[in-house]
């Protein structure tokens, strides 16, 4: 069952029709298990060439006016009007049975909207369910049950929503219908998670999955959940996306997780992938190295997601990942740290010129390591031997066949040694250099397939100070 309900489970039979106004024309087509509502025009537009794709990723199940009404003016570049389907899993619990396409129809540039609820995986191959969908410019997936929607995988009427993002159309939903529009889907067929379930086991059986279906263009890598704040997802979206990179579910090692918050919230995002948010708060969750524990039956411990806060009328380019404006949460042993949704960007970003990083104590551990990971080459790494059995850890992310090189300036106030290490603590190089500012240098390359995380360790062999040390870490 779904985690994501906003319109009650459909009765085996067939719904029947109320009677609507001129505006309407209602058809049920021979597999009683879909049905189709149709307002506007009872023709489809005709046009060469559209201006999309856009797309509306809502935290609830409801169409948001703003975000939709940019979506449709995108499409048709400020000309002409565009049919749109709303795909549901099941009929309104209550009031009209078109609930999304009463408020498309309210909008500019609209010439028509069909609903069609489909309550059978079958149904995506229903030919009159595909034909109004290819017709359409705008597909839009309902609040409802994204299990239901992930058993459309592999059916006609998932080549045929593509069809119309790739004519230059767009696609979108609420709730389970911004699920089932991520390329990782948390399909929900298991069962509704909560944070604190999946923080406790990232493998726990209502964790699961659906890979494969759609993957729209500047948007790759990410699981989306919806009703963010208000039901307290990030938890889950961090296990998410910790999971993710454990199983290889996501490219380069890396995943991201989409959390808009309900009530009018909406990430609007054009074809170049850029993103403006509408209405309310949206979140942006990386989680770009390994997970530190991330197994069956055991609390997940991962360190520094980086999270960016979406609030109202902000924007994210999908299309070029920002590597600024994140604050840093982690969690411990199925613990995350407080404050998860509010934070202090950090002040040390990567940029094409290359970044740096001061170090901030505690970092005398692998868990309490300064992550250096969202920086560029070549980064700097700044601190100092504050006591005579300091160590500061810092840690780097690296690429299969990338070669990390690090050399440090060390000032006359004390000898400090310098060591490469791997995930699990391990000595991998190492420079020991004798006397007191003595400056040290290591490098590696990684062989491995995928990418892996390392740790830079400068610890104080004699001596120590306020003066500063330089370590330069370059990436090839």
């Amino acid at each position: 069952m779904a985690s994501l309900i906003t319109r009650r489970t459909a009765p085996a039979l067939a719904v029947t029709l109320l009677t609507l106004t001129v505006s309407v024309t209602a058809q049920e087509p021979a597999d009683a298990a879909a049905n189709r509502v149709r307002l506007g025009a009872a023709a489809d537009v005709s046009r060469a060439s559209w201006n999309g794709p856009a797309f509306t990723m809502n935290g609830a199940g409801g169409v948001v006016a703003a975000s939709m009404n940019r979506a449709i003016g995108e499409i048709r570049g400020g000309t002409g009007s565009i049919d749109v389907v709303v795909l549901a899993g099941s009929a309104p619990s209550s009031g009209s049975q078109t609930p999304e396409c009463d408020t498309v129809m309210a909008l500019t540039g609209v010439n028509s909207c069909t609903t069609w609820t489909l309550t059978a995986a079958a149904d995506g191959n229903n030919s009159q369910v595909n034909t109004d969908v290819r017709n359409a410019e705008f597909v839009y997936f309902a609040g409802g049950d994204q299990c239901r929607y992930a058993g459309w995988k592999g059916t006609a009427l998932e080549a045929s929503v593509e069809s119309v993002v790739a004519k230059g159309g767009g696609s979108g939903g609420g709730s389970a219908g911004h699920h089932i529009n991520s390329p990782v889907v948390y399909d929900a067929c298991n069962g509704s998670v909560t944070s604190s379930e999946a923080l406790a086991n990232p493998y726990d059986r209502y964790v699961s999955f659906t890979t494969g279906m759609f993957q729209w263009a500047h948007y790759g890598g990410v699981i989306n959940d919806s009703h963010f704040v208000t039901r307290d997802r990030m938890g889950r979206s961090m296990a998410f996306a910790a999971r993710a990179v454990k199983d290889g579910l996501t490219p380069g090692g890396s995943a991201w997780a989409v959390g808009v918050e309900e009530g009018g919230g909406s990430l609007f995002i054009d074809r170049n992938g850029m993103a403006t948010e509408y209405g309310k708060d949206a979140y942006v969750i990386l989680a770009d190295h390994q997970p530190e524990q991330a197994v069956d039956r055991k609390p997940l411990t991962y360190s520094n997601f980086k999270i960016w806060r979406l609030t109202p009328g902000t924007t994210f380019d999908f299309g070029n990942r920002p590597t600024c404006g994140y604050y840093l949460r982690s969690v411990t042993n199925g613990v995350p740290d407080p404050n998860l949704y509010s934070g202090t960007p950090v002040s040390t970003c990567g940029s094409p010129s290359g970044g740096s990083l001061t170090e901030t104590e505690p970092n005398d551990t692998r868990d309490t390591a300064n992550d250096a990971t969202g920086l560029s080459s070549p980064t700097v790494l700044n601190g100092s031997m504050k006591s005579a059995g300091d160590r500061d850890y810092f840690r780097v992310g690296l690429a299969s066949g990338q070669t990390a090189t690090v050399q440090c300036a060390v000032p006359g106030a004390y000898d400090a040694d310098l060591y490469w290490l791997d995930a699990s603590g391990s000595t991998l190089a190492r420079s020991v250099n004798d006397g007191a500012g003595t400056d040290e240098s290591v490098s590696f390359t990684r062989t491995a397939s995928g990418a892996g995380t390392y740790y830079v360790d400068v610890e104080a062999y004699s001596g120590s100070g306020s003066s500063a040390y330089t370590c330069t870490l370059t990436t090839s």
